[in-house]
């Protein structure tokens, strides 16, 4: 299995680690009250889950909950554990799992979060999306040298509702977004001929196939576009199009000015 971690390498743990020690003594002091800390989080938009060194879920505050549409915190803290998840061991491999229990700050891109596993656990009766996709934050918490927890923070990146044929095409071409577009393919991902495809997803996402494929195109040559490493030619290849061919028009078209001024006004800005 190719894994997807794509975290900075780890230098000394004191260094990539939260520490209480480096805090002011004001802010130690709300860190010792439990209470206070899950109020803050609680508070936080940003779904959070918190789990004990041995890999336990301790903790979710209330934007995962929502998210996940959990009613009960106590249906995950307390009988959940990630290191022996066998889903999540699946998606991001053992290698993965054992770096951020061992105490290394790491992150797992496009994570697919496994929502219909909580409707097979009996967390959720049904599930709130069909599908997501969420970068993950694994963020270590020492105290001194005590190990004590593991921070998670959920960036959601896409979510996906409505019906499940759809949501499997949506996946499949952000998936294979730098492959050719290829709608007999995508059709048959959705178990539909592929007359009925187009129909049925236009009325679901309210764009046809094909727009929705180079949206995502234009997504990304936005982000390379932003690579001062790379030069335009560079980040157009990087998408799997020709600088010169359609996709420049398409891009104008769609963001409202040339890539060169693109890269241009927001590189001035950073």
């Amino acid at each position: 299995m190719n894994n997807k971690i794509a975290q900075e390498p780890s230098e000394v743990l004191s260094e990539n680690a939260f520490n209480i020690n480096n805090l002011s003594e004001t802010f130690k002091s709300l860190i010792t009250t439990p209470e206070l800390i899950c109020q803050i989080f609680d508070m936080l938009p940003a779904p959070i889950e918190i789990f004990a060194p041995d890999g336990t879920s301790i903790y979710i505050n209330r934007a995962c909950m929502e998210m996940c549409g959990i009613t009960e915190a106590s249906l995950i803290t307390g009988k959940y554990n990630l290191r022996t998840d066998p889903v999540c061991l699946e998606i991001c491999g053992q290698e993965f799992i054992d770096r951020v229990f061992m105490g290394e700050t790491c992150s797992f891109p496009d994570f697919p979060f496994p929502i219909q596993d909580l409707v097979d656990r009996g967390v959720i009766l049904e599930k709130p999306w069909e599908a997501a996709t969420m970068d993950l934050l694994m963020l270590p918490v020492w105290d001194k040298d005590k190990f004590v927890c593991v921070i998670c923070f959920f960036t959601v990146k896409n979510m996906y509702r409505g019906r499940a044929d759809i949501v499997k095409a949506q996946e499949y071409i952000r998936r294979y977004w730098l492959e050719e577009f290829d709608l007999d393919k995508i059709a048959q991902v959705a178990n539909l001929s592929r007359r009925h495809f187009q129909r049925i997803f236009k009325e679901v996402t309210g764009i046809a196939p094909i727009d929705y494929y180079q949206n995502i195109k234009i997504e990304k040559l936005q982000e390379k576009l932003l690579d001062n490493s790379l030069s335009i030619e560079q980040s157009f290849s990087a998408c799997g199009v020709d600088y010169r061919g359609k996709y420049s028009h398409y891009f104008k078209e769609k963001v409202g000015m040339t890539p060169s001024k693109y890269r241009k006004e927001n590189l001035k800005t950073k």
